[in-house]
Formats: structure tokens, C-alpha cells, sequence
């Protein structure tokens, strides 16, 4: 399946592809275009829209596109859980504390948006930063258990 959201990726829309990889669609295609094409486009190509005005699957409910994807998907593993309000204080300015790791996060996705590398090129080096923090979250979700 093909999604689509709007070009200049930061933090939900790498954030996002990562999860539907993982989680959601692992034969995932994704389009970066104008933000005013992506509606247009994902009807166009049969995709889904994310992470962008009225998209399919966009910021709701005080929620960044990551946690509607879980939510929509019923993903409700304790790790995701985490991750996800790590993205959510990394994306929503309002909530940058929302962890201790959210602001690491957002120094990291600014920082390869700054690099200019392409969408797709810093999509492919992003990826491997959700899977270390992912890792980390599993592995803070399992030590919390053990403590209890």
C-alpha cells in the first residue's frame, strides 16, 4: 500500500513510516509531496494520507499522527506506548516534556531535517534512530515489570 503525507519530513512523518513498517504494513511505500498535493495525491494513487491537513490519519484529539495510528490500529504494546509519548512531546510543542527523551528526539529529527538529504535519504537514516529508541523502550517497559 501506498502513503502519503507532505514533503520535508521532521519527527511524526519518520516517526509514522516506521511504525506502519513495523507494525502496520510492512510492504509500505511512502510519498513525500507538496503539503496542498497530498490529499489529491492519495486519492490519485489509492494511498493513505498522514500527517497533514485532513490526511486519513492526522493529529486529533490533542494526539500526534503516531499515537492515531496506534490507536486506529489497536497497537497497545507497553514499548509502542512509550515510544509513542516520546514522539508525542517530540512533535507537539506544547508537550515537549512530555518524557525526558522527547526534546533528545526532537534534536535528532531537526537535525537530519537540517542536513537537506532528500526525503527518502533521511527517511533511510532516520529509521534505525526509532529502532534503538524502540529497543530502549522494550527494554525500560520489561525492567519496570521486573521491579513490580
Amino acid at each position: 500500500m501506498k502513503w502519503v503525507t507532505r514533503e520535508r519530513p521532521k519527527t511524526d512523518r519518520i516517526a509514522c513510516p516506521w511504525l506502519i513498517k513495523n507494525f502496520i504494513d510492512a510492504e509500505a511505500e511512502f510519498l513525500y509531496v507538496p503539503t496542498e498535493q497530498v490529499l489529491e495525491v492519495a486519492e490519485r494513487e489509492g494511498a493513505h494520507s498522514y500527517d497533514a491537513p485532513n490526511a486519513e490519519y492526522t493529529h486529533r484529539d490533542g494526539l500526534c499522527s503516531f499515537e492515531v495510528l496506534l490507536e486506529e490500529y489497536k497497537l497497545d504494546e507497553p514499548a509502542l506506548q512509550l515510544l509513542a509519548r516520546i514522539v508525542h512531546g517530540a512533535d507537539v510543542a506544547d508537550d515537549r516534556d512530555a518524557t525526558p527523551q522527547s526534546r533528545g528526539l526532537l534534536a535528532v529529527a531537526e537535525g537530519f531535517h537540517l542536513l537537506n538529504l532528500g526525503d527518502h535519504r533521511q527517511l533511510e537514516l532516520s529509521l534505525p534512530v526509532y529502532d534503538a529508541l524502540y529497543a530502549w523502550c522494550k527494554n525500560e517497559v520489561a525492567s519496570a515489570g521486573e521491579s513490580n
